[in-house]
């Protein structure tokens, strides 16, 4: 199977780490996704996890790049990753969304992983939305991921039936009602 590109943009907050983990999920499952880890730099103020002792310039990109890469690694420690996974680190300097989607045109990217604060309203007004605009010009899909808020919820075991009840059509349908799934005979209605 031939590699698939995917940039997973970064920021160190809260909402990156959710984006981290979702592609490192992707990438134990699928190692054949090589994953084009992101940082885009505030060419004024850098990045709230690094502070500044001077101009944002390359020597502030590779203290952030190291920052990342030790960023990173944890994570995969943490997500017990026994498999080959290829990634690279960019940090750069600029306009988020302009550098994210540059990325993605220059690794020829399959997929894009980007989080969202999630502001509405006058905030989102004024900030704009860097997810927004990615998904929006895109040459590729764009995956915005945000913390699970819902409850883990368990499913009941399936109950299988018989073979001498099962209708013997080919097709099966299945209803899921009550945390049950049952088998429905292929008669019944579809919705």
């Amino acid at each position: 199977m031939n590699n698939s590109n995917v940039v997973v943009a970064y920021d160190f907050s809260e909402h990156g780490r959710s984006v981290l983990e979702r592609a490192i999920g992707l990438a134990a499952r699928a190692p054949f996704h090589v994953l084009h880890f992101v940082c885009v730099l505030d060419p004024k103020k850098g990045i709230p996890a690094v502070p500044d002792n001077g101009p944002i310039n390359f020597e502030y990109a590779e203290r952030v790049r190291e920052l990342l890469t030790a960023r990173i690694s944890s994570a995969f420690e943490d997500a017990g990753i026994r498999t080959d996974v290829q990634f690279f680190i960019h940090a750069r300097i600029g306009v988020a969304a302009t550098e994210i989607l540059e990325l993605a045109k220059e690794v020829g990217a399959d997929l894009i992983f980007i989080g969202t604060h999630g502001y509405t309203g006058m905030k989102h007004l004024l900030m704009g939305s860097v997810a927004e605009r990615v998904a929006r010009e895109a040459g590729c899909a764009v995956m915005i991921v945000r913390a699970k808020t819902y409850p883990d919820i368990a499913l009941e075991k399936v109950v299988e039936i018989p073979a001498h009840k099962r209708p013997t059509s080919h097709m099966t349908r299945f209803s899921y009602t009550n945390r049950t799934v049952i088998m429905r005979p292929p008669d019944w209605p579809s919705y």
